[in-house]
């Protein structure tokens, strides 16, 4: 029986943190596309999120990685195309709403895994087909097009009473989202966050229309080995959730997986479930990173594996009542080196121009970095902040009084 390597946390932190690309150098002049296309192969997603306290939730892995870079890059691969300039990026359902490597659009509408929210407007779908026709015939002549056009030009599904809840939406609403679901729709650009609806075959390359639908089975495999490349060291429960895949598809996937030998299992000390790693992953012997993280960059988004790897419990805040929160509305955990050192919130207010640090706070001494290295983690901690803010364009950083890192970086900004 072939013998199973034993190795210890901190090797699986650096292993997950090489995986997601914050063990290399950061570019030495200005971000391109293609360095957004290498991490794009590494980390395969973007997660999407409405707010924007401080930085849309998509942007901010690739400065995480990469350090100052034009948004604008970003825009451009997701929702602009030409014939000489493919578009890098589709837009799906993969950890959450994401952005994703236009190839692994087949693989996610695959059968994979499991159906969304979306499904349960299969019903209204079929009791209206008309109304998908008419819908379908619009955007191919509109698109990209956005829904409440649509809601005005079939003179369907009125304007939501007021006070009604935000999940009161219209047919129409409710059919281009079941479309999009299904893939016979996709997004075809955004305007101020809004998506435009458009048909895929103007959106997306030939070739990868032509792999629709991909198998199911091959498709789990596929993507549990890239959510394998991504996080360096990881359970199954942690290899299911990056693409939020059904228990059974992922442990099917993984089983034959480690049976072709294109994964294979790993004993990580102190972690309860098996782990598995592709092999030859990378465990560098340091890492040297500094980078603020946003709530829902892909090292951290599932919180059960950030407290195994890190030792560090986070939970966002936002639907906390203001009074009951514990760090704040939308708090970023700091990374330096190979540890989760210390937590902001952040707000850009664009109106004054300066990066707003309601709150800042040291992880404990057990769980991130000796007293003595107090120091050395504000004036980092310092030095990305007005990085942040120089990105933004925004003319400082504006330190407030809660928690104990306030004080002293306030005096070190």
């Amino acid at each position: 029986m072939d013998t199973v390597d034993v190795i210890g946390p901190a090797a699986a932190r650096r292993a997950a943190l090489a995986a997601q690309g914050f063990a290399d150098a950061r570019p030495s002049g200005p971000v391109t596309r293609r360095h957004l296309a290498r991490l794009l192969d590494r980390i395969r997603l973007l997660q999407l999120d409405s707010v924007n306290v401080a930085v849309r939730a998509h942007y901010m892995p690739v400065y995480s990685r990469l350090g100052p870079y034009d948004p604008g890059l970003v825009d451009d691969a997701a929702w602009t195309h030409s014939a000489r300039r493919p578009r890098l990026l589709v837009e799906y359902w993969a950890h959450e709403a994401s952005l994703l490597p236009v190839v692994d659009w087949p693989l996610l509408l695959s059968g994979a895994k499991r159906a969304g929210w979306w499904r349960h407007y299969e019903t209204l779908t079929a009791r209206e087909p008309g109304l998908v026709d008419e819908l379908l015939a619009a955007v191919k002549e509109l698109g990209p097009v956005g829904a409440g056009t649509l809601e005005t030009v079939l003179g369907a599904g009125a304007v939501r009473p007021k006070g009604a809840s935000w999940w009161a939406r219209s047919d129409v609403k409710r059919i281009c989202e079941y479309l999009f679901g299904v893939g016979a729709l996709t997004t075809g650009a955004r305007v101020h966050f809004q998506r435009l609806y458009d048909l895929p075959e103007r959106v997306l390359p030939p070739e990868v229309l032509a792999t629709h639908p991909a198998d199911p089975e091959t498709s789990a495999r596929t993507l549990v080995l890239q959510a394998a490349g991504a996080l360096g060291v990881a359970t199954e429960p942690d290899l299911r959730d990056y693409y939020r895949l059904g228990p059974a598809q992922s442990q099917r996937a993984v089983a034959e997986l480690v049976d072709d030998g294109a994964l294979e299992p790993v004993v990580v000390r102190g972690w309860r479930h098996p782990a598995y790693r592709l092999p030859g992953a990378r465990i560098p012997r340091r890492v040297s990173a500094r980078a603020l993280l946003s709530p829902f960059d892909p090292l951290i988004w599932e919180r059960a594996r950030t407290e195994r790897i890190f030792g560090f419990r986070y939970r966002i805040e936002i639907y906390v009542p203001e009074p009951q929160r514990e760090y704040g509305y939308y708090v970023f955990p700091f990374l330096l080196d190979d540890a989760l050192v210390a937590r902001v919130d952040l707000k850009a207010d664009r109106a004054a121009g300066v990066l707003r640090v309601p709150g800042a706070f040291a992880e404990p001494v057990e769980s991130s970095v000796p007293a003595a290295d107090r120091p050395r983690v504000v004036a980092e901690l310092a030095t990305a902040l007005r990085e942040m803010a120089a990105w933004q364009k925004l003319d400082g950083v504006v330190i407030g009084e809660r928690g104990d890192l306030a004080a002293p970086l306030a005096q070190e900004i």
